[in-house]
């Protein structure tokens, strides 16, 4: 989650909760529950799956920084058709040594 105004969190959160349920939010992120099929969720289940949409946001880090430094894909279709063409799709050629390089800078947390 990246929003750090209360409004786009609990939006993002009540969109997870209940993507398909009527409502709307006022300024200060007060809820206007509009359902009458679905029952509108308490505020310690709002808050509880904004900390969750949070932690999930924040444990896949790694992944937005790889995007960042990986090759286009272009290039990594380039490199890995030289490789097929000389042979050397192998750990040894530049297209798993390039992608290596990234995660290893970037690794997956434990």
């Amino acid at each position: 989650m990246i929003y750090t105004d209360r409004q786009n969190q609990v939006k993002e959160a009540l969109i997870s909760l209940t993507p398909t349920a009527q409502w709307s939010i006022e300024g200060d992120g007060t809820v206007i529950w509009l359902d009458t099929e679905q029952t509108q969720p308490t505020d310690a289940e709002i808050q509880t799956e904004i900390d969750r949409l949070q932690a999930d946001y924040d444990a896949k880090q790694y992944q937005r920084d790889r995007q960042q430094e990986y090759p286009s894909i272009g290039d990594q279709l380039d490199m890995l058709w030289h490789a097929i063409d000389a042979g050397t799709l192998d750990t040894t050629s530049d297209f798993y040594t390039t992608l290596a390089a990234v995660k290893d800078a970037n690794p997956r947390p434990e």
